[in-house]
């Protein structure tokens, strides 16, 4: 009988330790996989991977392995709300993601109502943390910071000068130069032009016709950077030389690659690069050895998992609502981009944006890496 009892606890023993061996916890990380903004996608798709990856041969989170699990939303809010009721079915605890504001902010409706945390490495449309959902979070800073320092930016380099603004209809490409400009007006510019365009769309030649007839000195421009590569390139053609300016949606080397030599001067604002972070130093190379540069959002991509795995080991919980919860205390989080804390409706407190220039390198190739903030 003893003999037996025995047995039988040895065997209980051994099912509950291959129970949690077996544990694993759910991640999704959501964006553009395909479409015109797949670049970020991938930065996105990028920075969780090799988190995920790294954390798991460190031993996971509370024991638990993460697995990580993809949706491509196209940058489609339809599509979006899909992925994000895909996860809910498949058991996700939290998720990286989305790109675009516009489908982040009605997917977190879906994982609120899932129990489900979000964390977005590039939506900074307020809204999408004004709501003061109880789940939603960012590793970026919002429009309203981007679009004040751009607006001061043009207001004194461009004072007195023909300021045109050009969107994308989105809500964040609409929502960055309604920032910018409202930016600029306090500090007594104005616009001659205030366009919005069609993503999606190739010819943009009666927009540049009507920004030469304002005779634009410089054109901002809300929105993603396929589009922006067609505008300039196409202002260029039509003798437009005026520089362009836009925000963290241009932050992908395609953006020259579409733009082509005009891509010169460009001005951009995006938090300070963090690849030159000390803090991640070793995951910069890790991504060098695969031949991937961690540009843009791969690194807030990588933060936000960061993030997430030091919330659940705090709580010994993947629970979303214990997650969110410790979250919100305001206690700093330190990732590969810096230390990290939030605010009571999820924004991060260190919001910082810098001006940047595209510059036409030594090798002949256009590229914002490496150079320095303009001044």
């Amino acid at each position: 009988m003893k003999r037996t009892l025995l047995a039988g606890f040895a065997l209980a023993a051994t099912f509950a330790f291959a129970g949690s061996a077996q544990a694993q916890i759910k991640i999704g990380v959501a964006g553009p996989i395909t479409g015109n903004n797949a670049a970020f996608g991938a930065q996105l798709k990028n920075g969780a991977e090799q988190a995920v990856a790294d954390i798991n041969k460190a031993g996971g989170i509370n024991g638990q392995k993460i697995v990580l699990v993809i949706g491509d939303d196209a940058s489609d809010p339809k599509q979006g709300v899909s992925v994000a009721n895909k996860f809910a079915a498949d058991g996700v605890k939290a998720v990286v993601g989305h790109f675009n504001s516009g489908v982040s902010i009605p997917a977190s409706d879906v994982y609120a109502e899932s129990g489900i945390v979000e964390i977005t490495p590039a939506s900074t449309n307020p809204k999408y943390t004004d709501r003061k959902l109880w789940n939603t979070f960012r590793t970026c800073g919002r429009d309203d910071q981007q679009g004040a320092v751009a607006g001061a930016w043009l207001a004194e380099k461009f004072k007195g000068k023909n300021i045109a603004f050009v969107h994308d209809k989105t809500p964040y490409g609409r929502g960055l130069a309604d920032e910018t400009l409202k930016a600029l007006k306090a500090k007594g510019g104005k616009d001659v032009v205030f366009e919005g365009i069609n993503p999606g769309e190739k010819d943009y030649s009666a927009l540049v016709s009507k920004l030469k007839q304002a005779k634009a000195d410089v054109v901002y421009y809300g929105g993603l950077h396929t589009e922006a590569g067609l505008i300039v390139r196409q202002m260029r053609d039509q003798g437009l030389n005026a520089p362009l300016m836009s925000g963290d949606g241009i932050t992908d080397k395609e953006f020259a690659q579409i733009a082509g030599p005009g891509a010169d001067g460009t001005l951009m604002t995006f938090s300070p690069d963090a690849r030159k972070n000390p803090n991640a130093k070793d995951v910069v190379a890790a991504f060098k050895a695969k031949n991937i540069d961690p540009e843009a959002y791969t690194l807030y991509s990588y933060a936000a998992v960061q993030i997430l795995k030091a919330a659940m080991e705090a709580t010994k919980s993947t629970d979303g609502k214990k997650v969110a919860g410790y979250m919100l205390e305001g206690k700093p989080f330190k990732t590969v981009i810096g230390d990290i804390s939030y605010d009571k409706k999820g924004d991060i407190t260190r919001p910082d944006y810098v001006m940047y220039m595209w510059k036409k390198g030594a090798d002949g190739r256009i590229d914002y890496t490496g150079n320095e903030q303009t001044q």
